[in-house]
């Protein structure tokens, strides 16, 4: 199990490591047939007695391991005393752009060489709350099931589907088939605010983000409708990619919904 924390295991077994109550507990609730394997302390039990409920319930039995057994099986230093084995389950781009009943998607994060898990995990778990149709990770991006990127998504990985592997162009192209303008979150562009004001935010939207350090290529915001920029009026020298990336997010959730 511990060699899930490395890519070539878990590309060659579709296989990945889940960590923590909060997680599991997620798969668990929306889908429990990706689950193969569970392990949890007696410890960890007692806090969280749903888990062993929940696990019941989905066919998988919950296998008791010590706290040494634990820390060898999971990747972070200090695990919380619960670690499952999933199956890999990424969505296709065709399918994140297929028209549905009421129209096609409004709202999407396209994920272009987020190389930090931190920020990978943590803009899922935004687009999530927003309530985005989808998330897009090109194939110069981190690898989703990285365990760092599992964790910062605290489950959302669970809500909302994320397609991989694709090149930046085919999404654009497929953004335009699909009606949804593209907006680079870049500091080249345009203030948010103005973007705002003129309704632009109101439209079905997938919104680029790019690397932390390097941001965009000129090459790709040039296939963008936009660049926009979020502001910043205090000192600050930057703005992290995925805060940045939920203020965006958020701003067009607002702005579709009012």
């Amino acid at each position: 199990m511990a060699k899930l924390s490395k890519r070539d295991a878990r590309a060659d077994t579709g296989l990945f490591l889940l960590e923590g109550p909060q997680a599991v507990s997620e798969a668990l609730a929306f889908r429990p047939e990706l689950l193969v394997e569970l392990f949890v302390t007696p410890t960890a039990l007692e806090r969280h007695p749903g888990l062993a409920e929940a696990a019941e319930a989905a066919g998988l039995e919950a296998e008791f391991v010590t706290e040494a057994v634990l820390d060898v099986m999971a990747d972070t230093v200090t695990p919380q005393g619960v670690v499952a084995v999933c199956k890999q389950f990424p969505t296709s781009v065709k399918d994140v752009f297929a028209p549905v009943e009421g129209g096609g998607p409004r709202l999407i994060a396209i994920l272009e060489e987020v190389r930090d898990p931190g920020n990978a995990g943590t803009i899922i778990r935004a687009a999530d709350s927003a309530g985005a149709d989808a998330v897009v990770m090109t194939g110069r991006s981190v690898d989703l099931y990285n365990p760092k990127v599992v964790r910062a998504t605290t489950g959302s990985l669970f809500h909302v589907p994320v397609a991989l592997g694709v090149d930046l162009a085919s999404v654009v192209a497929r953004c335009a088939e699909a009606g949804l303008q593209v907006l680079a979150a870049d500091v080249k562009g345009d203030d948010l605010l103005e973007a705002r004001q003129e309704g632009v935010l109101a439209r079905p939207t997938a919104w680029l983000f790019g690397n932390e350090a390097r941001g965009l290529t000129d090459a790709d915001l040039a296939r963008a409708d936009r660049a926009v920029v979020v502001p910043i009026y205090g000192h600050a020298e930057s703005m992290n990619l995925s805060t940045a990336a939920s203020v965006c997010l958020y701003e067009s959730a607002f702005a579709q919904r009012s």
